[in-house]
């Protein structure tokens, strides 16, 4: 019996019970990426942002114009 057919003869409890470990893995995986990049997230802003700063006048700050712009670099 190959693989495939083995697979199809699987009863719904076993598919559906792969389905929620593989979205476990997924959740998992987007929490672990998450913390990680907000570990990191001003090093990228001081970074990406430092050639706009650079131009600034002196005594002002960079200030964002939409709601969702300062959700992008905290």
């Amino acid at each position: 019996m190959t693989q495939s057919e083995q697979f199809e003869q699987q009863p719904l409890s076993a598919h559906l019970a792969e389905l929620r470990s593989c979205l476990i893995i997924s959740l998992a995986a987007v929490v672990v990426c998450f913390v990680l990049s907000y570990a990191v997230v001003r090093d990228l802003a001081d970074w990406f942002l430092q050639p706009l700063i650079s131009v600034l006048p002196e005594g002002s700050k960079l200030i964002f114009t939409s709601y969702q712009a300062g959700f992008f670099f905290i």
